[in-house]
């Protein structure tokens, strides 16, 4: 079964940058057809996909934090990192990492975006509180 975890600072202050690690157990992150996403949720707001990273290493990413949206992987610890540049109080929020399994026929148009926002996703990490705060 595979496991997501989290970590990464609690506390970042305005416009400086978030970095936060997603360590993959039980399966690997380059395992073909699974890609990995930052999904995050500001409290009492919906869930907000962030950007994802595929098995073949493309990164893909939403279109309202693209510009300041990294997402990175390292293959031998099995970690996928997301760094968020220029930090404001409106990115503080609880961010989870999760998994899709997505087959090759269903991935739609570049960038498919639409097809990571619109399917569940089958693994998830138990998230962690980020505060954006001077």
């Amino acid at each position: 079964q595979v496991e997501v975890q989290e970590s990464g600072p609690v506390l970042v202050k305005p416009s400086q940058t978030l970095s936060l690690t997603c360590t993959v157990s039980g399966g690997s992150i380059t395992r073909s057809y699974y890609y990995w996403s930052w999904v995050r949720q500001p409290q009492g707001k919906g869930l907000e996909w962030m950007g994802v990273i595929g098995y073949s290493g493309s990164t893909y990413y939403s279109p309202s934090r693209k510009s300041c949206t990294s997402i990175s992987r390292n293959t031998s610890k099995n970690q996928i990192t997301l760094q968020l540049t220029s930090v404001t109080p409106e990115d503080t929020a609880v961010y989870y990492c999760a998994g899709q399994n997505i087959p090759l026929e269903d991935l739609g148009p570049s960038p498919p975006i639409h097809t990571m926002t619109s399917r569940n996703f089958g693994s998830w990490g138990q998230g962690t509180q980020v505060t954006v705060s001077s």
